[in-house]
């Protein structure tokens, strides 16, 4: 007998992979805090610190593909909305503790992705000690590009990285400057949480964060992967 719900379930969340008909089925979102330096230090923190870890719901995604321009809705209760720009790693096979040395045997690809924040509500929570879910995990706060299969990504973990607003540029760096680098960041993750085929890890951000507003288009980009472009509606 089939199974039967009260009422219809949601589609699976799944994001386009470059070169191919069949999609990436999503299972969790990982992002790291905090993980370029300069961005540590004009959040107000030096240092190498201990990497640390927060979730976005899988329908925080906004997938947008290739050449297209997504478009995002301001959200609600915010007057500070800022842009992240990070490298998206995608696992295409679980694991429990992962060592750094082994980590790039489990990375299905790689894809370009915002981490947009309601900056005044996270820095509220921030104030009383609480969670952040209310400035990180809303609607449409995970725009993500295609993913990239690691075969024909290139050196995506070194590649430049950059976002511009408006044809401006607000953040630019490389991945290499990252504290803790791709295969570390897996190791510390996977010895928290059983990593499954399907999990996103927002990588960090570097430096440059800052407020957009409605009307604003941002185009994000790490070399040798599709752009990002998403317009605040």
């Amino acid at each position: 007998m089939a199974s039967e719900f009260v009422f219809a379930p949601p589609a699976a969340v799944s994001i386009p992979v470059v070169g191919q008909a069949a999609r990436f089925p999503v299972h969790r979102i990982y992002c790291v805090g905090r993980n370029y330096e300069d961005h540590a230090k004009e959040m107000g923190f030096t240092g190498r610190e201990p990497p640390f870890f927060f979730m976005k719901p899988t329908d925080a995604l906004l997938v947008v593909d290739e050449g297209q321009t997504g478009t995002m809705a301001y959200p609600s209760l915010t007057k500070n909305l800022h842009h992240e720009i990070e490298l998206v790693v995608a696992i295409g096979t679980g694991g429990k503790n992962i060592k750094a040395a082994d980590a790039h045997k489990h990375i299905y690809g790689y894809a370009v992705g915002l981490d947009m924040t309601r900056r005044d509500l996270q820095g509220e929570m921030k104030k009383q000690g609480r969670p952040w879910d209310i400035g990180k995990g809303f609607e449409q706060s995970a725009p993500i590009g295609p993913i990239v299969p690691v075969a024909k990504a290139g050196d995506a973990e070194n590649a430049e990285i950059s976002l511009q607003v408006n044809g401006v540029d607000r953040q630019r760096s490389t991945v290499s400057k990252l504290i803790w680098n791709v295969g570390e960041t897996i190791e510390h993750l996977s010895a928290a949480w059983d990593l499954q085929p399907g999990d996103l890890i927002y990588s960090g951000t570097p430096e440059g964060v800052a407020a957009v507003v409605a009307g604003d288009t941002l185009v994000g980009e790490v070399a040798g992967l599709p752009k990002l472009t998403v317009k605040v509606v």
